[in-house]
């Protein structure tokens, strides 16, 4: 009789990321067919400076077989914003600084302190290393919370993030606050996001020469309209740029960027008349949402966040439709039903208004849809959510 031997049973093993990268969120940009008016990720809707068009027409064949070097660009970067090459690092855009700043004051049981709603990649670099994301909302003023975001730091505290302008509400904090929360967590750092400094004038950039734990964050994709090369840089206390030199790779900007934004940042004419562009849309836009009886906040940068309600996708295809990108922030924490305009140059922003009526009209949408009068119908106020 013929015996029948069992085949062993094997078990499938197969390699793990670390558990943080198991536990954090990841971001999901809608990027897919933008051929539209971009009225959607808060870019320079135009054109960056001339000057860098031109000296992209002097790029070499050999020259794209160089590595590039960040320093001599780092040099210029301090100059003109009157800092020490020691205090500041290029970065691959902004998303790489704020990796960096994880990767470089974070373990895992430390805490990080944001504001929400704000820009997620804040939620995704902290995730990675560390499960001690401290999250402190805002109320239906989308106003910075300064009172309860001082109360959640604990010494426990290793890295604070808050936007100036913040992205998406509009909203600014005041340099006295800035300074406080500095003062009041020495043993962090704290990184003050000014991406839409340019839409605004306030800065504490300054301040970097006597604060040894503040870092300063500038982008060079909205206002320079440099998005498509990924540039950006963190200003800071030398010692604290050391570390993020460590944690960053020697080639982490590539060298077209490195090459046209020289140019990009020489040309203060340009910049000033996109600044103005933006400055005059922004009331233009203001005056068209009160028109349309729409609800807005208080904005400091080249966005407006909108008050549509529970019909927010409908209007958000309806824009696309008329060929106009809006950018749906209602996922974002205390943000349902809201939708978000970037401000662009004045031709643009005039077809982003012609839409927004069009739109809204064939919709037959009424103010009563909003959600801040919704909420009021019910008589059900909403109590801010404490730090998390």
């Amino acid at each position: 009789m013929a015996t029948t031997i069992d085949e062993p049973q094997t078990t499938t093993i197969l390699p793990q990321p670390r558990t943080r990268v198991l536990a954090m969120p990841e971001y999901h940009p809608p990027l897919a067919g933008r051929h539209a008016l971009r009225l959607d990720f808060n870019e320079n809707t135009f054109a960056p400076s001339p000057r860098v068009f031109a000296k992209l027409q002097q790029l070499t064949a050999e020259g794209l077989t160089i590595y590039p070097e960040r320093e001599p660009v780092e040099r210029i970067v301090a100059q003109h914003h009157g800092v020490e090459p020691s205090q500041v690092i290029l970065t691959n855009g902004v998303d790489e600084g704020i990796h960096l700043m994880a990767c470089a004051f974070l373990d895992e049981g430390d805490e990080a302190l944001i504001c929400t709603p704000t820009f997620f990649m804040y939620d995704v670099s902290i995730s990675m290393m560390t499960s001690g994301l401290v999250r402190v909302q805002t109320d239906d003023s989308l106003e910075f919370p300064f009172e309860r975001f001082h109360a959640a730091i604990t010494p426990r505290t290793k890295l604070i993030i808050v936007a100036s302008p913040n992205n998406p509400t509009g909203a600014t904090v005041s340099r006295e606050h800035l300074l406080a929360i500095a003062a009041a967590a020495p043993q962090a750092v704290l990184m003050v996001d000014e991406a839409y400094f340019h839409f605004f004038g306030d800065t504490v950039l300054a301040d970097i020469a006597t604060l040894p734990n503040l870092i300063v964050a500038r982008t060079f994709s909205k206002a320079y309209g440099l998005a498509n090369l990924r540039i950006g840089a963190l200003f800071g206390d030398a010692r604290l740029i050391s570390f993020l030199r460590k944690v960053s790779s020697p080639y982490n900007v590539n060298g077209v960027a490195l090459g046209v934004l020289p140019e990009a940042l020489a040309d203060k004419d340009y910049l000033d008349w996109y600044i103005l562009q933006v400055h005059q849309g922004r009331e233009r836009i203001f005056a068209a949402l009160r028109e349309l009886n729409l609800r807005t906040w208080p904005s400091a940068a080249n966005f407006v966040l909108m008050d549509i309600g529970p019909r927010h996708k409908e209007f958000a295809a309806a824009m696309r439709a008329r060929g106009v990108l809006l950018r749906d922030r209602s996922t974002d924490p205390g943000c349902d039903g809201y939708v978000r305009i970037t401000i662009g140059v004045e031709d643009h922003v005039t077809r982003g208004i012609e839409a927004l009526r069009a739109t809204l009209a064939e919709m037959q949408w009424t103010p009563a849809e909003s959600m801040h009068a919704r909420r009021a119908s019910s008589q059900q106020p909403t109590a801010p959510r404490e730090f998390e």
